[in-house]
């Protein structure tokens, strides 16, 4: 049986390729063939041939799977672009990228002023644009022009991922091109897909995507369901309690979350989380940051043994999995290597011993490169050929790897190193905590302090004695984990953090504020 939704337009034409939750709008396999040859032409049309790149700023909508499966068939590199980029953040993916369009929305009407302003000459089309009238613009009626067969030239696209710029200008991960240019040909992370996290090859899945479609995982995984013939349910947005909610209601067999979702289902009303059924839903994948070991403990307590976790980053250079048993036999255990051979290096890049943490490495025989830096790709290489994601980490006795932090996070404070994970970790899971920042802030004495950024479940209890209550509390709290200079020399308390909806925190964003408020000499 072919993967690939070319072949389930052909013989489950009607089947649910997605459904929005929110709007509850459909489009089948046979509506998604279509939709996405007409795609192929568009782009044919604007002069974009194989090879050729477009980005996409969009938010999640149900067209967006349009553009994936177009560009997967007209062999050209898609570039999405996070909606929570600057304007001029935006326009640097477009210059460094060479897009010759980007597809947009209404929804971007205020940045998509200055993209034009910084991007003279680029071409834009523009979705459901207040007063756009059908005009050159009019993304629908520039497609609705074009034909519903196939294009002469097939071919299997890419997709170009734009690192999260957490640190100095987001990179793009340019990847491997495919082994096989048959837009039909069966892809490395279908198998990983089926025999590492057991999902059905029947056309039987559903899949709940929560979060935004831009990022590697979602777009990765809902890309292998339609594979697999299953069905994309696709949030908006993350709600809590409508995640749950969409679970029960469209029998929901697989989902994907991240740490950050986890907190916020356990922090609901128990009456909440009790009033759903869940029974449909068998397997439920994470990743994207270490999660407390408390959180999870409470994940698997609450949902059964169906939580999965994986390690694997953008670059697809390697991936490591999980299962609940085995985690709870290695608690904070992200599991061990299922692509990509595991080397755990110290700073002269030699192989250190289990239990030693490291720089972790991914021995693969296909590597991606930077985009136009090779100053970044020779920087995540090891002499020995291999790559690494920056995490720090290492293994235990029986090979399972244990995360430990980004290294680009490291505190080093009074010359001791500090990892901020292991603070962040045990401050959600505080009754009082909904989220936590921990970086490292400039210090003349100790050349970095410890600077907890704490979103308090309740403003109004900071607003009465400006936290200090609260800061007693938490300091309490972690006093019985922390030694005395991983203890947070300052807690500082705000409504909300800049927080990725994909559950990567932008601390460059912190680190940038506390450091200009050092040199100002408020700090």
């Amino acid at each position: 049986m072919s993967m690939h939704p070319i072949a389930h337009a052909a013989t489950r034409p009607d089947h649910p390729a997605v459904i929005m939750t929110g709007s509850g709008k459909q489009i089948t396999f046979g509506e998604l063939e279509a939709e996405s040859n007409r795609f192929a032409h568009l782009l044919r049309a604007h002069g974009i041939g194989a090879g050729d790149a477009f980005a996409v700023l969009l938010e999640n909508r149900i067209e967006y799977f349009t553009l994936i499966w177009g560009s997967q068939r007209a062999g050209t590199m898609m570039v999405p672009i996070s909606s929570r980029l600057t304007a001029p953040e935006a326009a640097y993916i477009i210059r460094d990228s060479q897009a010759k369009l980007l597809i947009t929305s209404g929804y971007f009407a205020d940045v998509l002023e200055d993209i034009r302003a910084e991007c003279p000459g680029l071409t834009v089309l523009v979705m459901d644009a207040l007063g756009n009238g059908g005009g050159a613009e009019d993304f629908a009626a520039a497609l609705a022009a074009q034909s519903p067969a196939p294009i002469p030239d097939q071919s299997a696209g890419m997709v170009m991922l734009y690192s999260s710029g957490t640190t100095g200008q987001p990179k793009g991960i340019r990847p491997a091109p495919p082994e096989n240019p048959d837009p039909q040909a069966t892809v490395p992370l279908v198998g990983l897909a089926v025999m590492g996290a057991g999902m059905p090859t029947d056309g039987s899945m559903v899949y709940l995507s929560p979060a935004p479609l831009y990022h590697a995982a979602p777009i990765g995984w809902c890309s292998i369901v339609h594979r697999l013939g299953g069905t994309v349910v696709m949030m908006e947005k993350f709600e809590p309690e409508a995640a749950l909610q969409a679970i029960e209601r469209y029998q929901v067999t697989d989902s994907q979350w991240v740490p950050t979702h986890f907190v916020r289902f356990l922090k609901l009303d128990p009456a909440v989380r009790t009033r759903y059924d869940l029974s449909s839903h068998q397997r439920a994948l994470h990743a994207a940051a270490p999660c407390p070991v408390p959180i999870k403990r409470d994940m698997i307590a609450w949902w059964g043994p169906i939580v999965k976790e994986y390690y694997a980053g953008s670059e697809g250079i390697g991936m490591t999995m999980i299962g609940s048993a085995d985690w709870l036999t290695h608690p904070g255990s992200v599991g061990r290597a299922i692509y990509g051979k595991l080397h755990i290096c110290g700073p002269d890049g030699e192989e250190l011993g289990p239990d030693e943490d490291g720089l972790i490495y991914f021995e693969n025989a296909l590597l991606p490169t930077y985009h136009n830096d090779p100053a970044k790709t020779a920087e995540a290489m090891h002499p020995n050929g291999w790559m690494t994601l920056g995490d720090i980490g290492h293994l235990d006795n029986d090979g399972f790897l244990f995360l430990t932090d980004r290294k680009s996070h490291m505190i080093i404070s009074g010359g001791v190193n500090i990892y901020p994970q292991e603070i962040e970790n045990l401050l959600v899971t505080h009754d009082k905590v909904m989220d936590a920042a921990v970086i490292g802030a400039p210090c003349p004495d100790l050349g970095e302090k410890v600077v907890a950024v704490v979103q308090p479940r309740d403003m109004v209890d900071i607003a009465k004695d400006g936290g200090a209550a609260l800061e007693a509390e938490l300091r309490s709290f972690l006093g019985g984990s922390l030694s005395k200079i991983k203890m947070p020399k300052l807690f500082d308390f705000r409504p909300d953090l800049p927080r990725e909806a994909n559950g990567k925190l932008y601390k460059r964003e912190l680190r940038d504020e506390f450091a200009a408020k050092a040199k100002a000499g408020a700090a």
